[in-house]
């Protein structure tokens, strides 16, 4: 018997997009195949998109709204697969996405491995996503991984991964109080807990860019930068737990100072526990500087205006580029799920 492959869709007012990742879903060339969707008290038409799906291997739950680490939570909590691929409701998946990781896998033998695979971005057009490579798209020693994503700023999308039920449960349940940034600080949980991650990638998956409208974007919401706070303490103490060297700290400093543009002015007590933390690294961290774009704001009307504009302009571009994409998929006829490129 081959492994069963559990795919888990967290999904909450996703009406617009969930049809197509369910047929992406459905798609997999991978037979054994369980797909669960827990819907997390969505008030648009998510729950009823989803029952209409319902067969012998698509099974739907709803409950009250608990936010989108409780859903992942729950959703495996039902789940009896061997491996486990976690795909938000906008997201798709090539139809071999699954099947090239399990193949790979037969190759390393070992549940305790995380496979990971090639992801690419788009807004409506997803024939038209890009893939960008980074240092992250090989194998790596979960050090290594968390030395490249915390030194360099990058990261992997949360479909990439297939894991096995193993690796999952000892990794722990999602942590439901992280508003933003859960999927970062569980999958290190999933790196500490394996024994390297495999990169596969011919296994495509197609992330759908959300803008303001994302979980991870945090904007003027005071309870998401606390949690990115956490997420990032967290980040920090499970790198130094693998090893304790001059480049883990270079680069827990170098995060630090990476991600202070999102916490000054507004929470100086935390620019000022990072700059803490830094001197006990042995490094610094500094104030964050704006680029040519706003520092003229700044100097003129001071850096909260600096990052109100910061924050505001960028948000109106995109919303021009995603409308001229929406209305390039219309002119340019819509592509199924099913007929993604392989």
């Amino acid at each position: 018997m081959k492994p069963l492959v559990s795919i888990l869709i967290p999904a909450f007012n996703a009406e617009q997009w969930l049809v197509d990742t369910l047929r992406s879903a459905i798609a997999q060339t991978w037979e054994q195949k369980e797909i669960i969707v827990v819907d997390d008290g969505s008030t648009d038409q998510t729950l009823a998109i989803a029952r209409k799906f319902e067969s012998g291997n698509v099974r739907v739950y709803t409950q009250k709204n608990q936010g989108a680490a409780a859903t992942r939570n729950k959703a495996f909590s039902l789940c009896q697969g061997d491996y486990v691929q976690w795909l938000d409701a906008d997201d798709l998946m090539s139809p071999n996405k699954i099947a090239s990781q399990m193949e790979a896998l037969d190759r390393c033998q070992s549940k305790r491995t995380l496979l990971s695979g090639s992801w690419g971005r788009f807004m409506y057009r997803s024939y038209n996503a890009k893939f960008t490579p980074s240092s992250l798209w090989c194998d790596l020693s979960p050090v290594e991984w968390l030395l490249r994503k915390m030194g360099q700023n990058i990261y992997m999308q949360t479909a990439s991964w297939l894991v096995s039920r193993e690796l999952t449960e000892a990794a722990g349940p999602w942590d439901v109080q992280l508003l933003g940034d859960d999927d970062g600080e569980y999958f290190c949980r999933v790196l500490l807990a394996s024994d390297g991650v495999r990169f596969v990638p011919e296994s495509k998956v197609f992330y759908r860019m959300a803008g303001s409208a994302s979980l991870s974007y945090i904007g003027r919401s005071d309870k998401k930068r606390e949690a990115q706070w956490r997420s990032m303490q967290l980040h920090m103490g499970y790198l130094r737990s693998l090893e304790e060297s001059p480049r883990v700290r270079a680069a827990c400093v170098k995060y630090l100072q990476t991600w202070m543009v999102f916490f000054y002015p507004e929470r100086i007590d935390i620019f000022e526990q990072a700059q803490q933390i830094a001197r006990d690294l042995g490094g610094e961290v500094v104030v964050p500087p704006l680029s040519w774009k706003y520092s003229w704001i700044d100097a003129l009307f001071g850096r909260h205006m600096a990052k109100r504009a910061q924050l505001v302009l960028p948000n109106v571009r995109w919303s021009v580029v995603r409308w001229f994409d929406k209305v390039l998929l219309h002119v340019q006829g819509k592509r199924q799920a099913g007929n993604l490129p392989v």
